[in-house]
């Protein structure tokens, strides 16, 4: 049995506990060359006469048009956090206070970095990724014309990578928000942020897949769906926004994999405006929680689960998603699911992955009755759980 493999996908599928461009194609001539009027131009196309881009030569393609309406409101976010370094427990010993004296405190480092940001109203209110400017209250926040400003860290939301931050300012400059839910793949996707300390930088490219799953991306601990893009994000561009052809931010720019090349990704701005809605209002983001370990079914992965003697299950269906394991005192522990439960339903929506299931629990309400759809021993149950609000230490 392969306890390895288990242990990814368990590791991988965890709810409420940790929580191109166009290719060009050159077509051969005919041998007789008729001259006929073109059909196509090969410019860039340049967006309709209704976009309201004012005062722009007729020749700036729409990827400037786009720019250049949205450029002044993205910004530069510098944060600094103290960094302490621990002293060896036997340097604290009464000995060495003879010649060190008594004030042995590490000496306290500041650990500085760089992201980026947008301005979402004319007051002063940023969003941005929880890791740009986790550890701190303060930072600096460098518009496009170079004003600089003090930002408070209003809230941080480290399960899905926004924060939010203001700036006393008036008649700042704002993005538009554009529709993150209706992407389709190959549509053009541009990037505005400050990579490597590089202000205003702008990538291009497409969108390259939609509703990539947290898992998928390397963060498993997030509860995000990723839009995936292959407009380049570097170091800094996180907390920039991803605009479609109109310049209408869809996303937020944060994960890059190291590994990768060629590939971007980015929170979709519903999910980002929801938490950054919580985080304006009371500084945090509530989160519902289930308290439920599960995995995808599938034959092989029913096949290693029921050859491994520490589960105390036998596993009859192939397909739906297994709660594997039920945290105690959780409101699912409360609501009598148990280890071996299918889950097939979740408020009256089928379910086939472990990612459904926490997209459906995400949009629940905490503390309001959700109906669970199990399958227990070949007959089919229906439990209500009331999800509670996800346990920071969980995920600290």
């Amino acid at each position: 049995m392969n306890l390895n493999k288990l242990g990814v996908y368990l590791g991988i599928l965890t709810l409420g506990v940790s929580a191109g461009f166009w290719s060009s194609r050159y077509l051969r001539q005919p041998t007789t060359i008729v001259q006929k009027p073109s059909t196509y131009s090969n410019t860039i196309p340049t967006l309709s006469p209704g976009s309201n881009f004012t005062n722009l030569n007729q020749n700036v393609n729409f990827i400037a048009q786009a720019v250049q309406k949205v450029g002044p409101a993205v910004v530069r976010i510098d944060a600094a956090r103290p960094v302490s370094s621990a002293i060896p427990e036997q340097f604290k010993q009464p000995f060495f206070h003879r010649f060190f004296g008594s004030d042995q405190s590490a000496p306290e480092k500041v650990e500085r970095g760089t992201g980026s940001g947008f301005i979402v109203s004319a007051d002063g209110r940023l969003l941005t990724n929880a890791h740009v400017v986790e550890g701190t209250d303060r930072v600096q926040v460098t518009l496009k014309d170079g004003q600089i400003y003090d930002g408070e860290v209003l809230g941080v939301d480290l399960i899905t990578d926004i924060a939010v931050v203001k700036i006393e300012g008036t008649n700042l400059p704002t993005v538009t928000f554009g529709d993150g839910n209706n992407l389709t793949p190959g549509e053009w996707a541009i990037a505005i942020g400050n990579p490597l300390g590089l202000d205003n930088t702008v990538t291009v490219g497409i969108i390259s897949a939609i509703d990539r799953s947290s898992s998928q991306v390397g963060v498993p601990d997030k509860r995000v769906k990723f839009i995936q893009t292959d407009a380049a994000i570097n170091p800094g561009n996180s907390g920039g926004p991803l605009l479609n052809a109109e310049g209408e931010v869809i996303g937020i720019n944060t994960a890059i994999r190291a590994d990768a090349q060629g590939l971007g990704f980015a929170i979709p701005i519903e999910t980002a405006q929801r938490i950054a809605n919580q985080l304006f209002t009371k500084g945090k983001a509530d989160h519902p929680y289930l308290g439920i370990h599960m995995i995808t079914l599938n034959p092989k992965t029913k096949e290693e689960i029921n050859l491994n003697s520490d589960y105390q299950f036998d596993v009859t269906e192939e397909e739906g998603v297994l709660v594997v394991r039920v945290v105690p005192q959780s409101p699912a522990a409360k609501a009598g699911l148990q280890a071996g439960d299918v889950i097939s339903k979740v408020g009256n929506q089928p379910v086939e992955t472990a990612n459904h299931v926490q997209e459906q629990v995400e949009t629940s309400e905490i503390g309001t009755a959700l109906e669970v759809e199990i399958i227990r021993n070949g007959t089919i149950k229906v439990v209500e759980v009331r999800p509670g609000a996800f346990p920071q230490s969980e995920f600290e």
